[in-house]
């Protein structure tokens, strides 16, 4: 691995030269579903899942409910709602589809049908529903694969899209809950020729629901679908009677199949994703700048003394001589600790498993990146994205353990079983181990997004199975490799490590050199982190490409000038320190965490806290891996470069 701040430079420019990146296109990912004219097509249930109250704006909960759930009170059908096939990635992040009561026939209109008979709302349900509405509870539809939207308007410029979930219910202007129990469902269809007989494709759903307490189900199982004049509220101190009706309206759409989720996937306000990237590059110039005028300037310039130095015999020289040579040493105090630079640091083990697993993150989460900007990974395959890191993380297993083995023959280290063992194990199993421990929090709450057993056992055995076994591979030919060797030799006698003064001291070195990678995201991880946490779609992979390539770059520069700085101050125990300082990209992602949670979040209970805040340390702490080990690989191709570079006797 060679550092090349040339490679740097023009890869910034690059970066910052592509806006067609900026709208990544996708795959359908599914092939269309033709119907008929009066065919059947399914409407499936999803959980319901927490949003932005309407009264302040906030996100009050992080648990998503069972569409079944026993307080709604909800349809199902009458032999009972079967489970709907979903993938792994989909299981995980929540989703429990189910079919439903309600009948859809392509292109037939229903101006009044109920979905059952009516329901009683006793005082505990109608306690829990009303607490849902005025938490700003969604449901969530699927029909065609589609999800059942409503109508959202941007602010800025007024555009109206699609956002998944429709309400629950909604709040009166004195703050009362209604809850909707009438459905307005709007189909958009295209229209497509096969042969003499034209078939027809959902491409758009639009659910306007309504609060409608004067509507009941006749005797005839017919339904009087009333007027919003009377909304519905839940007594919480007796009985409710409820019915539910749903109308559906049918609409021809010039809309093809294949661009049908383009309002779906809208990009709010794309002015501030490029001021973010606009900023970030200007970050990555000026940090590859510094690192260009280093190795140009002031290391070329001293190498070259060197090395000229090391030509003449010193026994010729008078005094004049030696004082030039006190001069550069004095001057350059990185070439003072060439014999110990290459000295194993402490914990070697430890230190090479972190970075064999950021290696292996580094691989999955550019890979991933790149499927999702060519549009491998779209949301029609609900989600394919989750499943695929696991599967692609799984798959590098053998890059995580062969990297470890490298980094840890290195190092000098004896104990290859206990790496070997280490490598699969530490840091996923302590992953696995918090995760696990949160969804007990959230299978103690009753909420659906507790991960089932099952699917707990298919992860060990995906772990298991295929992860280790790669890592053991790779850790067997990291092994049969070389030793990675520095340039120079390493002294019998450490050298004393002078005290480190001003920005150099351990922690405003560690919050310096993380601050700018984070800075380089900030804008794209507040995005990521509102789509996360209010279960909105993010699309916007071009943007996050470029964010990546910026972090990547900047948690480079920023880590070697760094250890030329420690260096020059005679410090040459910098493996720690640069994978710290680098990881330290982490702690303010999970400050970033803590800021959204000031902001835009307000939980009520003990157990929402603790779930958003392990979650959010779960996903800082694999960042501190990944940015960690990018700053310390490009450090450790820095020293082999510079050190390289001179001539020692």
């Amino acid at each position: 691995m060679r550092f090349n701040t040339r490679t740097l430079s023009a890869s910034s420019l690059l970066l910052c030269t592509l806006p067609s990146l900026s709208a990544a296109f996708y795959l359908p990912g599914v092939a269309p579903t033709s119907y008929d004219e009066g065919q059947s097509v399914p409407l499936y249930v999803n959980h319901l899942t927490p949003g932005l109250a309407q009264q302040d704006d906030q996100l009050h909960s992080v648990f998503s409910f069972d569409y079944y759930h026993q307080a709604f009170h909800f349809c199902a059908p009458e032999d009972g709602p079967k489970d709907v096939r979903e993938s792994l990635g989909s299981i995980l992040f929540g989703d429990r589809i189910q079919t439903s009561s309600f009948e859809l026939a392509m292109a037939k209109n229903e101006t009044c049908k109920s979905v059952c008979r009516e329901v009683q709302f006793d005082s505990r349900s109608a306690k829990f529903t009303n607490r849902r509405i005025a938490q700003g509870y969604n449901i969530n539809w699927l029909v065609d694969g589609l999800p059942g939207a409503q109508i959202n308007i941007d602010s800025g410029t007024d555009t109206k899209f699609y956002s998944p979930g429709f309400a629950l219910g909604t709040l009166d202007e004195n703050g009362v809950s209604l809850l909707h129990n009438h459905y307005n469902i709007y189909i958009d269809y295209h229209r497509v020729g096969f042969g003499n007989k034209d078939k027809f494709r959902v491409v758009g759903v639009l659910v306007k629901p309504e609060s409608r307490g004067n509507s009941h189900v006749l005797e005839d199982g017919a339904a009087d679908c009333g007027s919003n004049e009377t909304p519905v509220v839940l007594n919480e101190e007796g009985d409710t009677p409820v019915s539910w009706t749903y109308s559906v309206y049918w609409t021809e759409s010039t809309t093809p199949w294949a661009t049908r989720w383009d309002k779906y996937l809208y990009v709010e306000d794309p002015k501030i994703h490029w001021f973010s990237l606009i900023n970030s590059a200007i970050f990555v110039v000026f940090l590859v700048g510094m690192v260009s005028m280093i190795l140009v300037r002031a290391l070329k310039k001293d190498i070259a003394r060197y090395n000229r130095l090391d030509m003449i015999n010193l026994d010729d020289l008078d005094g004049t001589s030696a004082a030039v040579e006190d001069g550069i040493q004095e001057d350059s105090g990185w070439k003072l600790v060439h014999g110990d630079v290459f000295r194993c640091p402490r914990s070697p083990l430890l230190l090479s498993v972190l970075v064999g697993n950021g290696a292996q993150l580094f691989m999955m989460t550019g890979v991933t990146v790149i499927f999702a900007l060519l549009g491998l990974l779209s949301p029609s395959n609900r989600g394919f994205l989750a499943t695929a890191i696991l599967l692609i993380y799984t798959l590098f297993g053998f890059i995580g353990g062969y990297v470890s083995a490298r980094v840890y023959k290195s190092f000098g280290g004896e104990s290859w079983k206990r790496n070997i063992i280490m490598t699969p194990v530490l840091v996923p199993g302590l992953i696995f181990s918090v995760f696990f421990l949160l969804n007990l929090f959230v299978w103690g709450k009753g909420s659906s997004g507790a991960v089932p057993f099952t699917t707990m056992l298919a992860l060990v055995l995906i772990w298991f199975v295929i992860s280790v076994p790669l890592s053991f591979a790779g850790s067997w030919l990291g092994f049969k490799q070389q030793a990675v060797e520095g340039p120079t030799k390493t002294n019998q006698i450490p050298r004393q490590v002078p005290p480190m003064t001003g920005t150099l001291r351990t922690v405003p070195s560690l919050l310096l050199t993380g601050v700018l990678p984070f800075a380089a995201i900030f804008v794209e991880l507040y995005l990521i982190t509102k789509s996360l946490w209010t279960n909105r779609i993010y699309y916007m992979f071009g943007f996050l490409f470029l964010c990546y390539g910026l972090m990547v770059i900047t948690s480079a520069a920023t880590t070697v000038l760094l250890v030329y700085f420690l260096l020059c101050a005679e410090n040459y125990r910098w493996h720690w320190r640069a994978f710290a300082g680098a990881g330290m990209t982490g702690a303010f992602v999970f400050l970033n965490a803590l800021l959204f949670w000031a902001t835009r979040i307000s939980f009520g209970g003990f157990t929402g806290a603790v779930l958003y805040l392990g979650y959010s340390a779960l996903i800082s702490f694999i960042v501190f891996i990944l940015t960690g080990s990018i700053g310390f690989f490009a450090s450790w191709a820095f020293v082999q470069r510079i050190y390289g570079s001179i001539k020692v006797d």
